[in-house]
């Protein structure tokens, strides 16, 4: 296995991965990244970028990906293909595993792994996704103004997502699996009462119809039997999402549904030196601006511990 040691090691890129790596060369750290599974995070999944910031005419998800990924290394970033496949944050240095053949130490250890959407496993989901299927109404839902959608899922996220599409579009139809919602009461009355959602319970979905875009949803009432198409134009996911977080779990404290915990108002772990921004710690707004906020927090917060161990060192010497 060869070997080597690094002062800054960037675990996932994505908006936070690659803003820490622009902060951390910048402040001459020699960042190394490793992309992961998905250089560039769910973004490269996603047709159109609309609320990011600088882009006035919008952008492509994998453009703006590019564009991020090309500014890190212009400043020097050491940005690489491959997956930190296992880690040991236990001492110091901090040691990694990447794609179970070559070892890293590394002084600073900032994790940027991202979060995948829960995906119902339709094939047809998956054909269609960025193609009017989507696992973010706030990402995506503006595409869809005046239009008929759907949204799947019973919790508060699928709730809200849901208050916030019936903003937009004429008209919502949720489903719901079971005969009840999972939400909290004052989510349930929030949908419940708006006038353009229409909630559909003991329902699921059997496919998503259309070629090149969506067209259509086919669902079946789980207590009759019965099955109708559902004459919508986007079909929005909200079943959760799952932090890629678990290579981390024997060392970092996360909370009950895999986030990686951090010191409020910072990226700090409870590891000294490791260091974690965007959506696998980010349980709440999950947006590109935000993952890109923290990977800025995350390389400074690793800065000032660099140079703090490095004063301590010297005072030992002398």
């Amino acid at each position: 296995m060869t070997s080597e040691h690094v002062k800054c090691l960037i675990i996932g890129s994505g908006p936070a991965g690659y803003t820490a790596a622009i902060y951390a060369a910048r402040a001459n750290m020699q960042p190394v990244m490793y992309q992961g599974p998905q250089p560039g995070g769910q973004l490269t999944i996603t047709n159109e970028v609309d609320n990011f910031p600088g882009y006035p005419d919008g952008v492509q998800g994998p453009q703006m990906m590019q564009d991020l990924e090309n500014q890190a290394r212009r400043f020097g970033s050491d940005i690489r293909y491959g997956m930190v496949t296992s880690v040991d944050l236990s001492g110091h240095p901090h040691r990694a595993i990447v794609d179970d053949k070559h070892e890293i130490t590394a002084d600073s250890v900032i994790i940027s792994t991202g979060a995948s959407a829960k995906w119902l496993g339709l094939p047809s989901e998956m054909r269609l996704n960025g193609k009017g299927v989507s696992a973010c109404a706030v990402c995506d839902g503006f595409f869809f103004r005046g239009q008929d959608v759907v949204i799947v899922g019973a919790g508060d996220t699928a709730a809200e997502e849901a208050s916030y599409l019936a903003n937009l579009c004429r008209k919502v139809y949720m489903l719901v699996r079971r005969d009840e919602m999972r939400a909290s009461k004052f989510m349930q009355q929030r949908v419940k009462t708006a006038a353009n959602i229409e909630i559909l319970y003991n329902t699921e979905t059997l496919e998503v119809l259309g070629d090149d875009e969506v067209s259509g949803v086919r669902v079946k009432n789980i207590e009759t039997g019965e099955e109708r198409v559902l004459d919508v134009t986007g079909f929005f996911v909200a079943i959760g999402h799952k932090p890629n977080t678990d290579i981390f779990r024997e060392y970092l404290e996360l909370d009950d549904h895999g986030y990686i915990l951090t010191e409020k108002g910072s990226t700090r772990t409870n590891i000294p030196g490791v260091f974690a921004c965007g959506d696998a710690q980010d349980n709440v707004y999950r947006q590109a601006i935000t993952a890109a906020g923290t990977g800025c927090m995350a390389a400074l917060d690793a800065e000032r511990y660099l140079v703090t161990v490095e004063m301590q060192e010297q005072q030992l010497v002398h």
